[in-house]
């Protein structure tokens, strides 16, 4: 068996090669069938009909070309192949619309097929030819389908508005969206009655729905300013009350009253009558310039009612301001008012500016919380023209370290919003300051004027400096209210050398001031009116040392400090009215030639009794005016109190005193035979005008104290001051022979009483006591 399987094996073995021998032989060349002669071509892209779905010899997505004794292949149309042509290909689809973006044209999106793609036009558009999709060459369009054309498209109570591709509808006047947009499209939304919408629209009012939209009637104690659309907010009348009162401003009486009775008209009235904003915003500058020019307030409690009254007063006025707003300047003042008004929140920067500052604000933080909008928004900017002398110098919310001081050094602002809630704002404000001293330094501090400091003072919280030059200041704020820029100024350093000389000075002017009072009171021989009066001088001016020395620095209490300064302006004016009865009292022995003499009590009334007045006048004019954060002395605007009257009773001596040298040179020129009596006249005038000359002088050089650069006339004022008492023991004592020989007489009893007997010694004194008595009227020999 096995044998026959190998033999049939062998015999096709066999029979296949002579089957190759048999091919191998054939005459036609491949591509051509081995059909009989001659060779006919292969077709080799023929599509079996029993079998149509086949792939043909070159693949899906291409077409096969038959050739003479073989074939090629190509992609089909929308294809593309790396290969190119050639017996088979590898094609993919290609994508026309990223090979050409605009190859639908406008208003239309390509989408990309296989083979090809179609082009759609967008939403809100139509083909010209109303077929779905098409190709580039088909000389289609799309164009705008207006559909507010078509139909209902936006419901009752709106308007249509078609858009390219879309449209929008808008509610009517006095309807909304619940979703409080401004437009809507399709049919998401419907336009409802606004006033069920919102039911806070008003505020604290009752919505009315009308022709021309919604309107607010606004419940009692509350007004949306004659705005009817507007929301109704609180306004509280009583501020105009407070005002009313007010006793340190008298003059705008009249305007608070006005204002109070335009307040309550809009608050209970159904029908308010709208205020002038103009006319009334005249009336404020008008009282504003009268308040100004009346010269400073000298307290710094005034200066706060003051710019309350200004900051509420303008915040009122400026609602009922139209749009977009007014420029106003007058004698002390210097306004920019702008005004916005719509029911919709404003935005954006605005710049207001005057000669003196400029403030950068933006809406959104003048109009405050959107949810109590008002429907206004204003922004103000008032300058006052020297408002800085009566706001200077109230420095206590400042922290001033050793040697440090300030000063104003730009005009008082004033910035006030409708927003009524600025104490803390979300986005500072920016103000700019143009100096009024010009500085190389950068020692500049921004500050606010704190009405609940001390009674009213300057103070840099929520303030900081952004940028500082010698022309300007540039701050930043966080809150609102009355701003200026201080200049921060350092002390002398010579205090040390100041201290020294005053205090060795005024010791020595104590010891000389004491000897002079016990030479004018005890040593008879030399009693007269004119010693009178150079021992109360003396008196006057030994408590007022004393004082001084004691107490010129104690400002740990308030009112003990205002004593000290309220008994140095006394005794001090005191001595000026003594040196002042010494004019007259020289006056009347020369030119009058009276030879009565001032009564004690009129002297007492004259030298005590004026500067007693002149005190207590002052002290119940202004009674802060007394005592300073260093010394215990008048406030520098106080302190004309007493230069005031020291200058006139310089003036007057100095007019008697030229009358007086005026008689005693005719007098001379006479040859009067009573020469002694006007040699000791005429040393009474001399050493008089001696005397006015150091006390005048003296408080000359102080009123320098006020200026810049006064380091000399420091040290001049100094000198003259402490060693006063030492100068008058000189002139009225020293110079004296009179005196000299009684102060001869008490050494030489002190030193050599075993020299002279008790009787000798009274003799002599009763003989020249007999040979002084025509100097007696005088008590003064010749120098």
């Amino acid at each position: 068996m096995a044998g026959r399987w190998k033999l049939l094996i062998l015999a096709l073995y066999l029979c296949l090669i002579m089957g190759q021998s048999d091919l191998s032989k054939s005459d036609c060349p491949i591509g051509y069938n081995d059909g009989e002669k001659p060779c006919i071509d292969i077709d080799e892209c023929e599509v079996d009909v029993d079998y149509p779905d086949e792939v043909g010899p070159c693949g899906e997505d291409t077409t096969c070309h038959n050739t003479i004794g073989s074939y090629y292949c190509r992609c089909a149309d929308g294809y593309s192949s790396s290969t190119g042509a050639g017996t088979s290909a590898t094609c993919t689809d290609i994508n026309e619309c990223l090979k050409d973006k605009d190859i639908c044209g406008l208003n239309a999106k390509c989408f990309n097929t296989i083979p090809h793609y179609s082009c759609i036009c967008d939403n809100g558009f139509i083909s010209t030819t109303g077929v779905e999709s098409f190709l580039h060459g088909d000389n289609v369009t799309c164009r705008d389908i207006d559909e507010c054309q078509e139909g209902d498209a936006c419901g009752q109570n709106a308007a249509c508005v078609n858009t390219p591709g879309s449209f929008h509808c808008f509610c009517n006047a006095g309807f909304g969206l619940q979703s409080g947009r401004s437009n809507f499209s399709g049919s998401q939304e419907r336009c409802e009655d606004i006033c069920m919408i919102d039911r806070t629209i008003c505020g604290n009012g009752t919505c009315h729905r009308g022709a021309s939209g919604h309107s607010c009637a606004c419940h009692a104690g509350f007004t949306n300013y004659g705005n009817k659309r507007s929301r109704c907010t609180a306004l509280n009348c009583d501020v105009f009350k407070v005002m009313n009162n007010l006793q340190e401003f008298p003059v705008a009486h009249d305007l608070m009253m006005q204002l109070e009775k335009s307040c309550l008209n809009l608050t209970e009235s159904e029908n308010p009558t709208e205020l002038d904003g103009e006319d009334t915003l005249k009336r404020l500058l008008s009282a504003i310039d009268k308040l100004l020019s009346g010269g400073a307030f000298n307290h710094n409690r005034k200066v706060s009612t003051f710019l309350y009254v200004v900051e509420n007063t303008l915040r009122f006025i400026s609602a009922f301001i139209k749009p977009p707003g007014t420029t106003k300047s007058s004698t002390h003042t210097e306004l920019e008012l702008l005004v916005e008004k719509g029911e919709d929140l404003p935005k954006g920067a605005v710049t207001l500016s005057s000669k003196q500052a400029r403030l950068d604000i933006r809406l959104e933080t003048a109009a405050g919380d959107p949810s109590y909008y008002p429907g206004f928004t204003t922004v103000s900017l008032l300058s006052y023209a020297n408002l800085e002398d009566s706001a200077d110098g109230f420095f206590g919310g400042m922290k001033a370290q050793a040697n440090q001081s300030f000063e104003l050094n730009s005009k008082v602002v004033t910035v006030s919003v409708s927003n009524r809630n600025t104490s803390r704002l979300k986005e500072p404000v920016t103000l700019t300051f143009y100096h009024l001293k010009q500085t190389d330094t950068n020692n500049h501090t921004c500050v606010f004027w704190d009405a609940s400091e001390e009674g009213g003072s300057w103070s840099p919280r929520g303030c900081t400096v952004v940028e500082s030059k010698p022309e300007y200041t540039v701050c930043s704020c966080n809150h609102l209210s009355s701003f200026a820029v201080l200049m921060v100024l350092y002390d002398m350093e010579d205090t040390f050398e100041l201290q020294l000389i005053t205090w060795v000075g005024l010791s020595l002017s104590l010891i000389c001031l004491f000897v002079c009072i016990l030479t004018f009171s005890l040593i008879r021989s030399i009693k007269s009116p004119r010693t009178t009066i150079h021992l109360h001088l003396c008196i006057c001016l030994f408590i007022a040392t004393v004082i001084f020395l004691a107490g010129i620095s104690r400002t740990e209490s308030r009112v003990g400090c205002a004593v000290v300064a309220g008994l140095l302006h006394f005794f001090y004016l005191a001595a000026f009215c003594w040196m002042c009865l010494e004019g007259i009292q020289l006056f009347r022995m020369v030119v009058l030639v009276f030879n009565t003499n001032f009564k004690t009590l009129y002297m007492m009334a004259g030298g005590y009794g004026v500067p007693a007045v002149i005190v207590g006048v002052s002290a119940l004019a202004n009674a802060e005016g007394y005592g300073t954060k260093k010394h215990c002395w008048l406030n520098l605007e106080f302190i004309w109190g007493f230069f005031g009257p020291a200058c006139v009773i310089i003036v007057v001596n100095i007019f008697f005193f030229l009358i007086t040298v005026w008689k005693l040179a005719q007098k001379f020129s006479s040859l009067n035979p009573d020469f002694d009596n006007l040699q000791k006249i005429k040393a009474f005038t001399i050493t008089a005008v001696a005397q006015l000359t150091l006390l005048g002088t003296m408080w000359i050089f102080g009123c320098f104290q006020f200026e810049e650069g006064t380091i000399v006339m420091s040290y001049l004022f100094t000198i003259f001051g402490s060693f006063q008492g030492v100068m008058i023991f000189v002139m009225h004592c020293l110079f004296s022979k009179q005196v000299r020989e009684e102060y001869g007489h008490i050494l030489s009893r002190c030193c050599a009483p075993w020299k002279k007997s008790y009787s000798n010694l009274s003799y002599s004194h009763t003989s020249k006591a007999h040979a002084s008595k025509s100097s007696q009227d005088t008590g003064e020999s010749r120098i």
